[in-house]
C-alpha cells in the first residue's frame, strides 16, 4: 500500500511540474507577444509622423520653388501607398516604407539644386525633423526586430514549440527592407551642408506656407 501511495505521489507531483513548466512558458509567450505588438505600435507612431512630415514637406516644396514634377508625384505616391500599408502588418508595410524611402533620397537629392529650398526656413526645419524621425524609426525597428527574433525562435526549440501549438501562438513577422542601401535610416543631415545650422525644430510640424517670401 505504501508503494502505491508513492507511485501516486510521484504521478501527481510530475503532474503539476508539467502544469506549472506549461503555465510557464504560455505566460513567457503572451508576455513576449504583447511586448512585440507593443514596440510595434511605437514604430507606428513614429510612421505616423513620418508621412505627416512628408506631406508638408511636399506642401511647402510646391509653394516655394518650380519643383521637378515627376520627383513630387513619386513622393506623393509612394507615401500614398505607405499610408494605405498601415495595418496591414510589418511585412506589407516595411515594403511600402522601403519604395518611400527611395522617392524621399531622390527628392532629396533633387532639392540641393534648388536654392531657395535651401534657404527656406520652413523647408529646413522640416528636412531636420525628417533626420530625427528617421533615426527613431530605425531605433524602434531594431527593438522591435530583436523582440521578434527571440519570441520566433521558442517556436523551435523544445518543449516550448508544443506550448506554441497548444495556445495558438504564431510567429511574427520581422519589419525590415530588402534592399541594403535603405536598410539604415536615410542620412540626410549632409544634403543642406552649405546652409547656416538649422534654429532649433518646434514641437510640431511646420504647417506649409500660404504667401511664402520671394527668394533673391
Amino acid at each position: 500500500m505504501t508503494a502505491v501511495v508513492i507511485i501516486l505521489v510521484v504521478v501527481v507531483a510530475i503532474i503539476v511540474l508539467g502544469v506549472v513548466a506549461f503555465v510557464s512558458m504560455y505566460n513567457r509567450f503572451a508576455r513576449q507577444r504583447n511586448t512585440i505588438d507593443e514596440s510595434w505600435r511605437q514604430i507606428d507612431v513614429e510612421l505616423q509622423r513620418r508621412h505627416d512630415l512628408i506631406g508638408n514637406l511636399v506642401e511647402v516644396t510646391r509653394a516655394s520653388a518650380r519643383f521637378e514634377q515627376q520627383t513630387l508625384a513619386q513622393v506623393v505616391a509612394a507615401r500614398t501607398q505607405a499610408v494605405a500599408a498601415r495595418g496591414a502588418g510589418p511585412a506589407a508595410q516595411g515594403q511600402a516604407e522601403q519604395v518611400l524611402s527611395g522617392a524621399m533620397s531622390n527628392f532629396f537629392a533633387v532639392a540641393e539644386q534648388y536654392p531657395n529650398l535651401k534657404s527656406n526656413q520652413n523647408f529646413l526645419q522640416l528636412q531636420q525633423q525628417m533626420v530625427e524621425t528617421e533615426d527613431r524609426v530605425a531605433a524602434g525597428r531594431r527593438l522591435y526586430n530583436d523582440n521578434v527574433r527571440a519570441y520566433n525562435t521558442r517556436f523551435d526549440t523544445f518543449p516550448s514549440s508544443m506550448v506554441a501549438g497548444v495556445g495558438h501562438f504564431q510567429k511574427k513577422d520581422y519589419y525590415e527592407v530588402d534592399d541594403p542601401n535603405v536598410r539604415a535610416a536615410p542620412s540626410l543631415a549632409g544634403a543642406f551642408d552649405q546652409v547656416t545650422p538649422t534654429p532649433p525644430v518646434g514641437q510640431h510640424a511646420i504647417q506649409p506656407q500660404q504667401n511664402p517670401p520671394s527668394q533673391g
